[in-house]
């Protein structure tokens, strides 16, 4: 029977077979003469699609789960997920080619109700990737709506002094205190410390690694350990076989948590984020004068855009290569006569 009622929903289903091709889904109506149209109009398509060389429609649910699994090693993977769950509500009925301008906009503004335009400009690129490449790649729909993206401000640059700092380390449980000095010492991203692992370190050579499937930019981070990293990683050996970090035997499987917040507020420190440690991290050492593509490689970042950021940061460094030139125009002045 090609239209029937389940015992689970309210809805009557369609199923249909078609050269070969067998289709089964809900009709989204429990009105039995508007479930009888859907499933004659999907029929016609069916044919339509065989004889004519029409392209099947496609849903927005097919298009998320191929998306998944081709990009099931991106960093960002999970992130994907749990934003595709957050979209789904609005997007997970339509079909590829009902998601209009119109759609979009109602995603922004359902969005901004909750987080900033930089917020929910990931969520749009995400949606615009999707589309893009059931357009250009899988060649599911002809055309996407034109998704625009807010502009951006210039990137946060909150830091904290090393007195600062101090404090915060006062006030922090021990075992998170260790989290936060390597975050310092390193400037590695909260998911890269508390997802460390002993394979990726080598404490004779003094030197760990960021693999290229949990890097930001997708490409593998050195990272060169000083003295105080070093010492933060020997405080940890024997605590467990294959992480890093712990806290009553278990790995660490986030950083932002009450006790860091509540730290925070005891050392008097407000505005300031776990990622902010980064931003301290980049910015004490353009304070101590390394260069713009030595940072950027500590970093990890993909271009020297992100690191220029922090350029002003250096002021006495950059003074003393403004002064290479004085000993070709020094005196120039003095030979100039004033005029009246």
């Amino acid at each position: 029977m090609s239209l029937y009622k389940r015992n689970d929903s309210p809805h009557w289903w369609v199923k249909i077979s078609h050269s070969g091709r067998k289709v089964q889904h809900s009709t989204g109506t429990g009105d039995k003469s508007q479930a009888q149209e859907y499933h004659d109009k999907l029929k016609a398509s069916l044919w339509e699609q065989q004889r004519l060389g029409i392209k099947p429609r496609r849903s927005w649910k097919e298009a998320v789960v191929r998306w998944l699994a081709e990009t099931s090693e991106k960093a960002t993977h999970d992130g994907d997920i749990k934003k595709l769950r957050w979209l789904d509500p609005l997007l997970g009925a339509l079909m590829l080619d009902e998601i209009t301008l119109d759609v979009i906009d109602r995603v922004k503004s359902e969005k901004l109700k909750t987080v900033g335009k930089s917020t929910v400009n990931r969520y749009l690129a995400l949606v615009r990737s999707i589309l893009l490449r059931a357009r250009d790649e899988w060649e599911w729909i002809d055309k996407v709506p034109k998704v625009k993206l807010y502009k951006e401000g210039p990137g946060r640059e909150r830091s904290i002094t090393a007195e600062q700092a101090e404090a915060l380390l006062r006030e922090l449980p021990t075992h998170q205190r260790d989290v936060v000095l390597f975050a310092l010492a390193t400037g590695l991203r909260q998911s890269n410390v508390v997802g460390l692992e002993w394979t990726h370190v080598n404490l004779v050579a003094g030197h760990a690694w960021v693999g290229a499937n949990q890097s930001k930019n997708g490409k593998p981070i050195a990272v060169p350990l000083n003295a105080t990293a070093l010492a933060v990683l020997r405080r940890q050996l024997g605590k467990h076989a294959e992480k890093v970090f712990t806290y009553a035997g278990k790995p660490l499987g986030w950083a932002n948590t009450r006790a860091w917040r509540n730290a925070l507020k005891r050392a008097g420190i407000e505005n300031f984020r776990w990622h902010d440690l980064r931003h301290t991290w980049a910015t004490w050492h353009r304070q101590s004068g390394t260069p713009t593509h030595e940072l950027q490689r500590l970093g990890g970042w993909r271009s020297s855009v992100m690191v220029e950021r922090y350029a002003h940061l250096a002021p006495d460094h950059l003074a003393k290569a403004a002064s290479r030139i004085d000993s070709l125009i020094g005196g120039y002045d003095l030979a100039t006569p004033e005029t009246a």
